[in-house]
């Protein structure tokens, strides 16, 4: 494993504030971060029409390919390049493209789930949760599903009573347990931001010394 390198896990339920925290990361950083979505490792399901696809519950663990994600996440912490799949959310399906993606000195995995799965948690060196209310989280949602994947109202609501609300009851929440740091509010918290970049920046400044300090 190459030790200069920090992994870092963004989990909380959805609409919590995940991109918004690692953009910002991101920003502060630039050239210096990888990203991995754990919504790029949804399973591929061509053999099921699309109608059918619709009806999928998408906030299980068992609709991931985790276990590739748990094994391209350590070809990247060894400093191997992958090729990560891309899901197409307009069609409920993987595309047939990958994107090429390098290792840097600091990995962002990002996913409602990534706490659940122990393998993935495990090559995880620091691990935050962003927690946000219920009610803001699904403004969130409809927001974002409406206007960039082409959902309706009612299919978005639909598909929020039937699974995404149960199942971040019976899995994302309880997976915050496992977090390191617990972030209200997501990336509009300043004042974690601030922790959480003082942290990375103390990563770096050792590995650029020749030093390692894994964990938090």
């Amino acid at each position: 494993m190459e030790d200069n390198i920090l992994v870092i896990g963004i989990a909380g339920g959805t609409g919590s504030g995940k991109t918004t925290l690692m953009k910002n990361l991101i920003r502060h950083f630039e050239d210096m971060v990888t990203v991995i979505s754990h919504d790029n490792y949804y399973k591929r399901r061509d053999e099921i029409p699309y109608e059918e696809r619709c009806k999928l519950n998408y906030d299980e663990p068992a609709a991931f390919d985790t276990s590739l994600m748990v094994y391209h996440l350590d070809q990247l912490r060894h400093g191997y390049a992958i090729e990560c799949p891309v899901y197409d959310f307009t069609v409920h399906n993987r595309s047939s493209e990958t994107i090429h993606i390098v290792p840097k000195k600091v990995i962002i995995v990002e996913g409602i789930l990534i706490f659940e799965n122990e393998e993935l948690r495990n090559l995880m060196d620091i691990r935050i949760f962003v927690d946000t209310d219920a009610d803001i989280r699904l403004c969130r949602r409809i927001k974002r599903d409406v206007n960039k994947r082409g959902r309706t109202l009612e299919s978005v609501l639909e598909q929020y009573q039937q699974t995404v609300k149960p199942m971040h009851e019976q899995y994302v929440e309880p997976s915050k347990k496992y977090a390191h740091i617990v972030v209200p509010e997501g990336g509009k918290n300043l004042v974690a931001l601030d922790m959480i970049v003082g942290r990375i920046q103390g990563h770096l400044k050792q590995t650029n010394s020749g030093e390692t300090n894994h964990g938090v």
